[in-house]
């Protein structure tokens, strides 16, 4: 089979540890998203939601598959490319004698990963025009710890999270998968726009495209919703 997709997946961790999640975001051999998934933790650190992310998108992966899987945490990805090999010689301790941390999860994906072709790539997070599939896990994952509720193609959307702009691209809601600021009389913005993609506020309820919404401490939502206690 020459069948090969590119994917990205990502965790999130509200406190680190505190409320987390994971997801992964999947598109065609042109980079093109055709599905996705994320689902809540509970209480974990961000390292055992990456890990989560990547052992998710590899078991909903078929092993004929060909994946490139991109990744933000040097850790998940070192841990089963790099370090992998040493911690099993070692008898799963670290070169400092101590047991390797998260070891389940390692060796659940190193089981995953046997007699197939994947491959990975570094892409660093929260960058003005960085990896666009990047993006969207980094959000799906992120909404899924807030809300603690699974969500994906596979649970009914039809629409992919719209990422939050990049810190350093304040105010340009292009990049946020939004548009059409609106302004004040002053000609300052109001702080709300209309949502390129349908999505869901941290009060747990959906908003459609094009519906009025502003950003919050929790991502972007419902207007009303900004300043509500998450």
């Amino acid at each position: 089979m020459n069948e090969s997709i590119i994917a990205a997946c990502d965790g999130a961790s509200k406190g680190n540890p505190g409320p987390a999640a994971w997801a992964w975001v999947a598109a065609d051999a042109q980079g093109n998203p055709v599905r996705w998934e994320a689902g809540p933790l509970g209480t974990a650190t961000n390292n055992v939601a990456e890990l989560t992310a990547l052992a998710e998108l590899l078991e909903s992966t078929g092993p004929a598959v060909r994946v490139e899987v991109r990744m933000d945490s040097q850790y998940a990805m070192n841990a089963v490319t790099k370090w992998l090999p040493g911690w099993k010689r070692n008898g799963w301790k670290t070169s400092g004698g101590k047991p390797v941390a998260n070891r389940e999860l390692v060796t659940r994906i190193d089981a995953l990963l046997a007699d197939r072709s994947v491959t990975f790539r570094y892409v660093p997070a929260h960058q003005v025009n960085g990896d666009p599939l990047n993006a969207l896990a980094d959000q799906a994952a992120s909404e899924a710890a807030v809300t603690q509720l699974p969500a994906g193609t596979a649970h009914g959307a039809t629409a992919l999270p719209v990422p939050e702009p990049a810190r350093s691209t304040k105010g340009r809601t292009e990049a946020s998968g939004a548009s059409g600021g609106a302004k004040g009389r002053s000609g300052r913005s109001t702080g709300t726009i209309k949502a390129r993609f349908a999505g869901r506020c941290h009060c747990g309820k959906p908003y459609a495209a094009k519906e009025p919404i502003a950003k919050n401490p929790n991502g972007w939502g419902h207007p009303e919703c900004r300043t509500a206690p998450a």
